[in-house]
């Protein structure tokens, strides 16, 4: 029983780094970049969800509303201050511009925020269910994130091939030359691409914040291992970063639980290293075709 209840929360903890790795899969299918303070954008989303709920007592809905709302206008930011002025100059400095601009969030968040960690009440998160009479300890909230990272990926998907939006989106990816001389807003899809990354990690905390203690630095583990997610799956495949996603928190629950935490790391981080040894674009990328 304890291993399947490690297993529920792995689900839900998955679900949340699928749900991040899904913000690098959409910037870098569209620009070729990816955000490396996505993170920090877990953070920001929990933070101020936590601030507007909490300590502005504005109701719950209207809180979280808010809270992703600016998240994404962040994502709007780190595209225009910290991507923007160093791909148009065919720079990579963006690498360590998004993640400067992090750490920049990290700092603002611990000064205003403060150091100690909090907790974000949720009905979600207060009474464990009881399944079946199986005696696990799980909470809603770790049944509801997994159906609503699943949501996002197959929303994703739907939107990329049945919208206006999306299909301006793939004309980008497959030929950027001729999708400018069609006169679709290249730059505008861009910006557009990092406000719906950020979204997503804004998501990711507003959902996991319940679970965890609400603090300035919770976002960068989660980042690190979003972003070995998104490899692990193929950033070229938003089901596969997804997928990828549930089967990290999988892993990762059934080695804290039959190991102990001081292993979780290590094991998990090493199958990835292995996995990628053996499928270097991922477990469900594929190689990219060059043109000659």
């Amino acid at each position: 029983m304890l291993l399947l209840s490690a297993w529920i929360s792995g689900l839900g903890l998955g679900s949340m780094y699928g749900l991040m790795a899904l913000g690098f899969y959409v910037t870098y299918a569209v620009s070729g970049t990816v955000n490396f303070a996505q993170g920090s954008s877990m953070m920001l989303g929990a933070v101020l969800t936590f601030s507007f709920s909490h300590t502005l007592g504005l109701p719950m809905p209207l809180a979280i509303a808010l809270a992703l709302l600016a998240c994404a206008a962040y994502g709007l930011v780190v595209e225009a201050l910290a991507v923007r002025p160093f791909v148009s100059r065919g720079s990579d400095a963006w690498l360590m511009a998004t993640v400067a601009l992090g750490i920049v969030l990290d700092n603002v968040a611990m000064f205003v925020f403060g150091k100690e960690p909090r907790s974000l009440s949720s009905p979600l998160a207060q009474t464990p269910l009881d399944l079946g009479g199986l005696g696990l300890s799980v909470y809603p909230l770790q049944l509801l994130i997994p159906v609503v990272g699943l949501a996002l990926a197959a929303a994703l998907h739907l939107a990329s091939r049945r919208t206006r939006w999306g299909t301006a989106m793939l004309a980008v990816v497959q030929n950027r030359a001729a999708a400018r001389l069609m006169g679709i807003p290249i730059r505008r899809l861009v910006a557009v691409a990092f406000a719906l990354s950020t979204l997503f990690a804004g998501i990711a905390g507003v959902l996991i914040a319940p679970l965890f203690n609400v603090h300035s630095d919770m976002g960068t583990l989660f980042g690190l291992k979003a972003f070995a997610v998104a490899i692990l799956g193929g950033i070229t495949s938003a089901w596969g970063v997804m997928v990828a996603g549930l089967l990290f928190g999988l892993i990762e629950a059934t080695v804290t639980v039959t190991l102990g935490s001081g292993y979780t790391q290590i094991v998990t981080f090493g199958l990835v290293i292995v996995a990628l040894a053996c499928r270097p674009n991922g477990l469900f990328g594929r190689a990219e075709v060059r043109k000659v």
